[in-house]
């Protein structure tokens, strides 16, 4: 398979990643069988956004969230228009691949976010990191977790407001052939823990490229993919663990049978037309922010990366 430039962390390890199930061999010749006819393509349509939760209050906090896969290409594509038309009041950002002192201006200078803050490797440039842009300033700001090993490389902001925390993360990813399936293992138990500890003060807002699609549902192709990375059995039990810890996937806790909805394409293969995707990106909230939930949304349509943004509306 082709190499998608120098990206460490795709979550496209195997052919059928590309979207398309494993060839057909070509029997004997003069077996005269006919060719398998392609599937038909099945889009998302991102509904008109629910502004009101459950009980009749209009949301009070919007926050969006995008792996931009490259901050500096992502604003050469128009992303910041894409940011201001949508207007949330906290942007989170992974995979931004930069350092802050090389950040262009047209991010570093954005009147409409006067508080950022970045997260980026300790060692490696081009590679990781995340940011948050926020309208209102937090309480407080802390990054990583808290265990070196984690946070050497640029994968975690938490912000503090008065009600409640978010937290931009973006997750490793456990690589081609699985070479850091054991580390994303540890990650997975040590981040957990990291998020007990905030929700043991406030509620929490989790979100970022999260890098596992949960269930079948949430990935084109489940059965060909069952040893790539992001739906592997460990990484999906990882994930489940997490929320039997007392936390909601949003879109699948208002959503939770929508096929399609996926929120990674890889270039290759014509995926993103095609619509054979993983949904990778997510918000994941306290049990006690249930009732202000008014909706999740995937912005399936939005360009600028291979992954779409999403956004989260609540009522705090």
């Amino acid at each position: 398979m082709p190499k998608r430039g120098k990206k460490e962390e795709v979550c496209v390890a195997e052919p059928q990643e590309d979207g398309n199930e494993p060839e057909v061999k070509k029997g004997k010749k003069g077996a005269g069988k006919a060719a398998k006819e392609p599937e038909p393509v099945v889009l998302y349509e991102d509904a008109p956004d629910n502004v009101t939760s459950a009980d009749g209050k209009k949301s009070t906090l919007k926050i969006s969230s995008w792996n931009v896969d490259g901050i500096r290409a992502w604003i050469k594509k128009q992303g910041l228009n894409w940011v201001r038309e949508e207007d949330p009041h906290i942007m989170c950002l992974q995979e931004i691949k930069c350092a802050e002192k090389l950040l262009p201006p047209d991010i570093k200078d954005m009147p409409e976010y006067p508080h950022k803050y970045w997260a980026c490797p300790d060692e490696k440039e081009g590679y990781s990191g995340v940011a948050m842009l926020c309208k209102d300033k937090p309480l407080n700001v802390t990054y990583g977790i808290g265990i070196e090993e984690h946070d050497k490389e640029g994968r975690v902001i938490t912000a503090e407001f008065d009600s409640f925390f978010v937290i931009a993360a973006y997750v490793p990813n456990s690589s081609r052939g699985l070479v850091r399936l054991d580390y994303r293992q540890r990650w997975d138990v040590d981040f957990r823990s990291y998020l007990k500890g905030l929700d043991s003060k406030k509620p929490l807002i989790l979100c970022g490229d999260l890098n596992v699609a949960h269930q079948d549902i949430d990935l084109k192709n489940p059965k060909t993919n069952k040893k790539t990375p992001g739906f592997t059995p460990q990484e999906r039990q990882g994930f489940g663990e997490l929320l039997a810890e007392g936390y909601l996937d949003s879109f699948r806790e208002l959503y939770p049978d929508k096929p399609s909805a996926y929120t990674f394409w890889t270039y290759m293969m014509n995926a993103r037309a095609k619509n054979v995707g993983w949904r990778l990106d997510y918000f994941v909230l306290s049990e006690a922010l249930r009732p202000g939930l008014c909706d999740s949304k995937i912005r399936s349509k939005v360009t600028g990366s291979d992954h779409c943004p999403i956004t989260l509306l609540m009522v705090i």
